[in-house]
């Protein structure tokens, strides 16, 4: 068992997974367990398990749900155009380039 895990399990109150119901599992997800893993994989899903049921013995009545842990706003700016009329600059720092478009090599034959 993980030390971390060890925080969390107490004796099961629920029915924990066996080997059985793991392969049952597995199948439904379409998955392949070697047999060496189902014990420990099995002990993983009920150390989940247990977390889960220490979870739901918290009471959360009164508390709002919230998006971030912090309170926090974005702050945004109005969209409208800051900047207009660059082209012929911009253009005019290229290698080639006619009026309104840049000019490059041709690269496929």
């Amino acid at each position: 068992m993980r030390a971390s895990a060890e925080l969390y399990r107490k004796e099961p109150e629920y029915m924990s997974i066996n080997r059985k119901e793991l392969t049952e599992i597995a199948a439904l997800a379409k998955l392949k367990i070697a047999d060496d893993a189902m014990d420990e994989i099995a002990n993983s899903m009920n150390d989940i398990k247990a977390m889960i049921d220490q979870m739901d013995e918290v009471t959360a009545k009164g508390v709002e749900p919230m998006s971030h842990p912090m309170d926090m706003r974005q702050v945004l700016r109005q969209d409208k155009v800051t900047e207009t009329g660059h082209q012929a600059e911009l253009l005019a720092l290229s290698a080639q380039a006619d009026e309104t478009h840049y000019l490059v090599p041709k690269v496929i034959e």
